[in-house]
């Protein structure tokens, strides 16, 4: 799971490691390793291992994985991933190119998939919601949450800018 530190990544860990998956968490943020090994992580890499330009293909390290960072990250995951496996891909936090090669799609028959949730049918969004009742331990949910209030949310953007905010954050309106 790239940028494993935030809300996505925070939830997938839980999901999977619940699930009965080997999770590898790769963060920037090395004080973040107990955080993300309470998750359900068995192992946390240092995302530098992964964002800076890399071969066309590497060892196949990754039977699947998730990325929520995009450009080179995305290209070493695939370029890392094993003959048959699949990569979901759903953010851009590094960039939106994909400066990588064709030869892990040919070679190793890998899977690139895209996570839509906008346009999804509503049977594929009931049967998510489902899966999330009953595979999402609620509290690791409630400690990769933080709440704010709507006042706080402008002194948050400069944490969330140098990525120092992990796991979820949710806005109450009320407060």
């Amino acid at each position: 799971m790239t940028g494993a530190g935030g809300g996505s990544g925070s939830v997938a860990i839980a999901l999977l490691s619940k699930l009965g998956y080997r999770v590898v968490a790769s963060t920037g943020r090395a004080e973040e390793t107990a955080y993300l090994r309470d998750l359900g992580a068995v192992e946390v890499i240092d995302r530098r291992t992964l964002s800076e330009p890399g071969a066309p293909t590497g060892n196949e390290r990754w039977a699947g994985a998730i990325d929520s960072v995009g450009s080179h990250t995305l290209a070493n995951v695939l370029a890392q991933t094993r003959y048959r496996g699949a990569v979901a891909a759903f953010g851009l936090a590094q960039g939106m190119d994909l400066p990588g090669s064709v030869l892990p799609f040919i070679l190793r028959n890998v899977t690139l998939a895209g996570i839509d949730s906008v346009n999804a049918p509503q049977d594929v969004r009931l049967a998510a919601w489902s899966r999330l009742a009953t595979d999402l331990d609620l509290g690791k949910l409630a400690r990769a949450t933080q709440v704010v209030g709507l006042a706080d949310v402008p002194g948050l953007a400069e944490p969330v800018l140098r990525g120092q905010v992990r796991g979820r954050t949710v806005m109450d309106v009320s407060a």
